[in-house]
Formats: C-alpha cells, structure tokens, sequence
C-alpha cells in the first residue's frame, strides 16, 4: 500500500512537470533562447536592420517582466546574405546555443539554405523574412510559418493594377536571379498569361553584380512604360536612379522588401523616386498624417527609446517591431506549454489580430491551412516627400 502510493504521487509530479523541464531544448522556467539570422551586413545589410528591430522589441518584453514568467534569449547571428554562412549559423544556433527554435530569420536564400536541415531537426522556424511563394505550401513546410505578403499575391496585386493603368503598354521587369525576383516574374506571367511574353520584357541581376546600370539601360531601350524592380534595397535604389539619369520615366514599382525610405529611396533620390509605387500592409510612422494615431506613437516613443541613434525612415526597423509583437502573441498563446509542437501550433492559430502600426482593414489570421501571417497590402505612391496610399486593402483574390 505505501509503495502504490509512493508510486501514485510519483505519476502525479511527473504528469505535472511543465514541458520546458527537459524535452524542448533552450526552456527552462524563467527563460527561453531563441535563434535569429539577418543580412547585417553585406548587400542587403538596409533590410538586415529588421534584426535590430525585432531585438529592440525582446529587449522591451523582457524590460516589461518577460512573458509568462519568462524572459527572451534572442540570439541574433550576420549571415551577410550569404546563404553558406546561413546554414552555418543555423547549426550553430540549434547544436550549440541549443535554442528552442528560429524566429524571423530574414532572406529567401538563406531561409532556402536551412530548410531541411531545421526540418530534419523538427525545429520550427516561425515568421521568416521572405515572402517566396514555396514556403507557403503547409505540406512542405510544415514547421515554417511566413512574415511577408507572398511574393505570388504581391505581384499579381501589381500585375493587375498595371492591366488597368497601362492595358496597352509594354512593361520591363528587372528582378534578381532567384527564388525572390522569379516568384514575382511568375506572378506576371500567372495574370497576363499568353501576353506575356507579347508585353514584357525582362532582366536580371545576381547579387554578386557591383550595379544594374547596363540592365535599366537595354530595358529602357525596349520601349516600356512601366518598371517593376524585384529586389532588394541597393540595387532598387540604383535601377530607380539610373532611370532618372537616363531620362526614362517610366511607372516604377517596387517590391515591399525595397520600400524602406532609407534603404531605397533616399539612396536613389527623393526626386527621383517621385511616383514609385509599392505595396504594404503598414502606416508610415514618418508620415505626418498618422501623426497623432496611437500606434504610431507608441512605436515612435518605442524607437526613441530602444532605437536611439537609428534611422527611424529606415521602416525595416517598424518590420521588426511588428514581428517582436507576433513572438510576443504567440507566447503568450503558448501558456506555459512552449513545446516546439505548441510553438507551431499557436504560430498557425493567430486570429484577427490587429497590430497598431498596420494599415486600417489588415488583419492577421493563420490556420491550420494558411501559415501566412500577412496577406494584404495597400497601393502608395511615393510623392517625392511622402507615401500616398490609394485604393482599398487588396489580397490575392482582389480584382
């Protein structure tokens, strides 16, 4: 009878240890280490800044007492968009810091590089950076959830637009030689069809490459009247200046990894970029409009204070801001239980949440079926001193 007993109590504290006493790495009661991996340097170092962005935001939970009785490890590693030195991060990361799982890592290449290798180690790799189209197959990625409007719906949202502006022009797109520019190259070809090859002409670039000035050159000699730029920051920003040398305006569009105002079109020149359009899910926090909005406010008083010194233009820092305030949901959905499999489980079960620096009407829902965070953006143009939104909230569906 006293052995049944002893035993019974032993069944009982067991079955009542939380799941970070030993079977999820990098959890203990009062901390949980998470990995992140960012171009800080290197060509697309504008964009990297989202790395900063999101370890100001840990800093700020754990200022506020951690969530759940927890504080937040953020582990944040330079890959140099490099994705050789991605998957070296990511070993690294995973055997010896020994972290629960990847959050925001940023870079479609880089993602790409890591992507068995996390999937081998049942790792989760939560919001990552890139809005290639192939990560948003659940099938595939069963672990993986995204934080950027799909490569596919943004340029379907572009290419549409451009049918009802320009129904009868020639467009050019430059794009860089990958997952990333590809994806948006597709999404053209997806809405126009047998006219694409008739209507656009195309260029690319590899990352390697110093400019794309001979590249903005053949295309202007093509005759088109739009340019959409499917890149990143440096080479937008030099496509964007190199048309206005030359003389051609065209409608430029970029994507919205580039619309950072001081990654890309301080870079280019403000005048320059006089009538870029892009997409994006967010309020301007340097526009005056929004000047006396909440969140705005908040994320201003936020920047000042964790950002200090930092270019608050540079809106890759508001990108990661955003994603400090989806970890932050998703743990606090996490209870106690922050199990990698309870991990995934609330990254795919987000419902209407409203994040204070999104645009009116954008809303974030995952399921079980949608591993996308984001999926609606809003048209702006670029002014010369400021973005202009136009339109409604569009989505892939959108017309």
């Amino acid at each position: 009878m006293f052995w049944g007993i002893r035993l019974a109590c032993a069944l009982m504290i067991a079955m009542s240890v939380p799941c970070w006493a030993g079977d999820t790495p990098g959890v203990t009661a009062t901390k949980i280490k998470i990995g992140g991996i960012f171009p800080l340097s290197g060509p697309a170092s504008s964009i990297g800044q989202v790395g900063h962005g999101v370890l100001a935001y840990v800093q700020s939970i754990n200022d506020r007492g951690g969530i759940n009785g927890r504080k937040i490890e953020y582990i944040v590693l330079d890959d140099a968009y490099s994705p050789p030195k991605a998957f070296e991060h990511a070993r690294k990361l995973v055997e010896s810091d020994e972290v629960a799982f990847i959050f925001s890592q940023l870079g479609t290449a880089g993602n790409s590089a890591v992507a068995k290798y996390l999937a081998a180690k049942r790792v989760p790799t939560i919001a990552i950076v890139t809005g290639a189209s192939k990560f948003t197959s659940v099938k595939d990625y069963p672990l993986t959830t995204t934080g950027l409007v799909s490569y596919d719906t943004e340029g379907k949202i572009y290419a549409k637009y451009l049918t009802r502006a320009l129904p009868a022009a020639k467009y050019a797109i430059l794009f860089q030689n990958d997952d990333l520019g590809r994806d948006y190259v597709n999404a053209f070809k997806a809405v126009l069809g047998a006219d694409f090859n008739k209507r656009v002409v195309t260029a690319s670039y590899e990352v390697t490459e110093p400019t794309v000035d001979s590249q903005v050159v053949a295309l202007k000699s093509s005759g088109a009247q739009a340019l959409f730029i499917a890149g990143t920051p440096k080479f937008a920003a030099q496509a964007i200046r190199r048309a206005a040398e030359t003389g051609w305006k065209p409608t430029i569009f970029i994507n919205f990894p580039s619309s950072s105002v001081a990654g890309t079109l301080k870079p280019a020149g403000l005048e320059n970029s006089a009538g870029v359009i892009v997409g994006t899910p967010n309020k301007d926090p340097n526009d005056e409009n929004w000047k006396d909005d909440e969140g705005i406010k908040a994320y201003r008083a936020f920047f000042d204070r964790y950002l200090a010194g930092s270019d608050i233009s540079n809106t890759s820092y508001l990108t990661g801001y955003q994603q400090g305030m989806v970890l932050e949901q998703i743990l606090k959905q996490c209870g106690d239980d922050v199990s990698r499999d309870n991990v995934i489980k609330q990254a795919k079960s987000l419902k209407n949440l409203v994040l204070p620096t999104a645009l009116p009407g954008v809303r974030v829902n995952t399921s079980e079926s949608n591993n996308m965070i984001w999926t609606q953006l809003q048209l702006q143009r670029w002014t010369g001193t400021r973005w202009e939104q136009f339109g409604e909230v569009l989505d892939a569906s959108s017309e």
